[in-house]
C-alpha cells in the first residue's frame, strides 16, 4: 500500500504570503519550510496545491530547491488524506459551532 496523499497550500503555508496577491510574484518560502516538506514527505506523497500557473508553481519550487520532495503541483482538490491549508476551518459535526468558526476567522498572518 502506497502512502497517503497531503494537499498542501501554496500561499500562507508554504511562503510568506501576507494577504497580498501578486500574479508574477510569488512571496519567499517561510523559513524552515524545507525541513517541513523533507518530513512530510518521508511518510506522505506531497501535493501542491494552489489557485496560481501551476508552471509558475512549479517553478518556485524548483528555484527554491524544494522539488524534490514535492509529488505533484495541481490546481484541483484531489482526494487526499488531509489538507493543510491557511484559510481553512475542520468541520467537527456540529454546524453552529462552523459557523461561529466561520464568523470569527482570520487566517494566521492577519493575526500578528
Amino acid at each position: 500500500m502506497g502512502k497517503k496523499t497531503i494537499l498542501v497550500d501554496l500561499d500562507g503555508v508554504l511562503n510568506e504570503y501576507t494577504g497580498t496577491y501578486e500574479k508574477n510574484n510569488i512571496p519567499k518560502p517561510k523559513k524552515d519550510v524545507e525541513k517541513f516538506l523533507k518530513n512530510l514527505n518521508k511518510d506522505y506523497e506531497v501535493v501542491v496545491f494552489t489557485t496560481r500557473n501551476l508552471l509558475e508553481t512549479s517553478r518556485w519550487l524548483i528555484r527554491n530547491k524544494l522539488d524534490k520532495f514535492i509529488n505533484d503541483v495541481s490546481n484541483i482538490k484531489k482526494a487526499a488524506y488531509l489538507c493543510i491549508d491557511d484559510r481553512a476551518i475542520q468541520f467537527e459535526g456540529d454546524f453552529s459551532d462552523t459557523l461561529e468558526k466561520i464568523k470569527n476567522f482570520a487566517p494566521h498572518w492577519k493575526n500578528k
